[in-house]
């Protein structure tokens, strides 16, 4: 579990759970829906990255890669939003998302890792070409700011390429070929279960609607040709979790692709 030492130490003394966080982040979904599913008080920080509001010396002396979403649980830092969803299963397990039997456990854990594993490669590259790229060009003082405090390499390459120079086709055919791979495993899944990995609801379903979702309705991905994924999603976008953690916080203004 990514537990950091944040240099703004003002975090080290709230109490509870705090979530900073942005509606537009799929990531930060994950994370909103697992505290609905269970019902946890928590107080929001809301950052909306459009506006660049994560990209500040504050926010990158609590999580060093200046993303969301990050989770303080009683002064304690924690990044990645699939270590925050299966550390808030772990402290809480009333309404436990993860099966108890051990080759769906592992099956699950398959999935929530996979789903980080493509988010910078796949998931980003793909949003980002279609459509978000163009909302987070950076002027030359916020250029300036984002490279003095970004010291992830994979990050800084990201950025620069998605706001400056752009992806190539090349890439952009790679990115889609994992998605497509990805989504066609699912389907098959699915075709055989409820839910990803058995009849209950798990984190790999709350690590998968998210990318589902915005991959949909930022960039047009067409999931015509997944009959199980379609009747899947829908059946997440009834549950209050969904309604409250990525409806109620998603920009209106984003909703488009539909």
């Amino acid at each position: 579990m990514p537990v950091v030492t944040p240099t703004n130490t003002e975090v080290l003394s709230f109490r509870g759970l705090h979530l900073y966080h942005s509606g537009v982040s799929n990531c930060s979904m994950r994370v909103r829906m697992v505290l609905e599913e269970k019902g946890l008080d928590w107080e929001s920080h809301h950052l909306n990255i459009l506006k660049k509001e994560h990209i500040t010396p504050e926010y990158f002396g609590i999580n060093p890669n200046g993303l969301v979403p990050t989770l303080v649980h009683d002064g304690v830092v924690i990044i990645e939003s699939d270590d925050i969803i299966d550390y808030l299963d772990e402290t809480f397990p009333e309404t436990a998302l993860k099966p108890s039997d051990p080759q769906q456990r592992e099956q699950m854990y398959f999935w929530l890792h996979k789903a980080v594993e493509i988010h910078v490669t796949a998931i980003k590259t793909y949003i980002y070409d279609k459509r978000v790229g163009k909302n987070m060009a950076q002027n030359q003082e916020e250029e300036e700011m984002y490279r003095n405090l970004q010291t992830n390499p994979e990050l800084l390459e990201f950025h620069r390429r998605s706001t400056s120079t752009g992806f190539t086709v090349e890439e952009v055919n790679a990115a889609k070929a994992i998605i497509d791979g990805c989504f066609e495993a699912l389907d098959r899944d699915l075709a055989k279960n409820e839910w990803i990995v058995s009849d209950a609801f798990s984190l790999a379903d709350v690590a998968w609607i998210p990318l589902q979702f915005t991959l949909e309705r930022l960039a047009g991905y067409s999931f015509g040709l997944y009959a199980n994924i379609a009747s899947w999603a829908e059946r997440i976008s009834k549950r209050p979790s969904f309604q409250k953690a990525v409806l109620d916080w998603f920009p209106p203004e984003m909703l488009g692709s539909k």
